[in-house]
């Protein structure tokens, strides 16, 4: 039987470049993959912003969710997340009032402070940054009052407007794997996204945090919060096993500061992890979660009420991209999701 539709699935996608594949090829596998998770009943589809990365395909968000919109149709669209301190908060405001426009009632806006990159990269993405709390907080203030419309006396908001005027504005989510960036989503009425498969650790107590010190904003009214964790599903254990040890050694890999290809099924096979790896382990398999349906069914919702949110954002890469669509296809069976109408599942395919 299937889990209670009450815990709603979310995909949060890095456009990963699989071993043997191009950067062309990711982002058709972003479309196919958003095309399937609107069809099966998911309920939002967020996209990644990465730099001088070359196993993931995407650097502008922006540009990615246009695309995507366009070849979906009920599924919420956003960003997991824009980095703000790349870029000046009228233009993020002015590229998200787009989208809503072209989208209206599916953008999400999901902004966070990290480099989305190293600090090279970052430097030359604005070398004005400095990754200080205070601009970030300023940033985030003006970019309130860009989607706003504020003709706030005396600042720059009295002259400088954003376009396109519309009578709706993206969703505004922060993003963070510390709990700092949940504190201004709680100070300034936005929703917040804790990342647990950057961080397993104080999630919980972050979330908990924010919602204690939230304050109403005029876009929302009460805390809403989810949780972003890698989770890969098969039919056995022993197929949902090998899923993760290549997860897991992808994870060892960034430890060490190896940024290669995502490890093939034969080279996670004849992989054995030393003792010392062994040990490093233990902290990556909180941010993991693999099993088959029946499990999962049963694990996911811990996790859920464990955090006291409604919503998991589903991360999920495998070198074979049948795997990973298998893997969102099966979660969405366990977990009873409402799949579309067949004239909008027909709709969706034939673009």
């Amino acid at each position: 039987m299937p889990a209670s539709p009450a815990l709603r699935l979310s995909v949060l996608d890095q456009s990963p470049v699989r071993p043997g594949a191009t950067a062309r090829q990711a982002l058709q596998e972003t479309t196919q993959l958003a095309q399937l998770a609107d069809r099966l009943g998911y309920s939002r589809y967020w996209v990644s912003e990465h730099h001088n990365t070359p196993t993931l395909a995407g650097p502008a968000p922006e540009v990615l969710l246009a695309h995507l919109g366009a070849h979906t149709r009920r599924i919420r669209l956003g960003s997991g997340g824009v980095m703000l301190p790349h870029y000046s908060a009228l233009k993020v405001a002015e590229s998200f009032k787009l989208l809503e426009a072209l989208h209206p009632g599916r953008i999400d806006l999901g902004l966070g402070r990290a480099p989305g990159a190293d600090r090279l990269t970052a430097y030359a993405l604005n070398p004005s940054n400095k990754f200080e709390e205070e601009a970030f907080a300023e940033q985030l203030i003006d970019l309130q009052a860009y989607l706003r419309d504020d003709r706030t006396p005396e600042t720059i908001h009295e002259r400088v407007q954003a376009i396109p005027k519309i009578d709706t504005q993206p969703a505004l989510w922060l993003l963070s794997s510390s709990g700092q960036s949940g504190l201004f989503a709680a100070r300034l009425g936005m929703a917040f996204s804790f990342a647990q498969f950057i961080n397993p650790s104080g999630g919980p107590a972050a979330v908990r945090t924010y919602r204690q010190q939230f304050r109403p904003s005029p876009e929302l009214a009460a805390p809403v919060a989810n949780v972003a964790l890698f989770v890969l599903c098969a039919e056995t254990e022993e197929q949902a096993g090998a899923l993760a040890k290549a997860t897991y050694l992808q994870l060892l890999r960034f430890d060490q500061g190896v940024r290669g290809p995502y490890p093939s099924a034969a080279e996670t096979a004849a992989y054995v992890f030393s003792p010392q790896e062994q040990a490093r382990l233990a902290y990556h398999k909180g941010r993991v979660v693999s099993g088959t349906p029946a499990q999962l069914r049963e694990h996911l919702p811990r996790i859920a009420a464990a955090y006291e949110v409604d919503e998991l954002a589903i991360v999920t890469i495998t070198a074979d991209f049948k795997d990973r669509l298998r893997s969102y296809e099966l979660l969405a069976e366990a977990f009873g999701l409402a799949p579309a109408s067949p004239a909008v599942a027909a709709e969706v395919l034939t673009d």
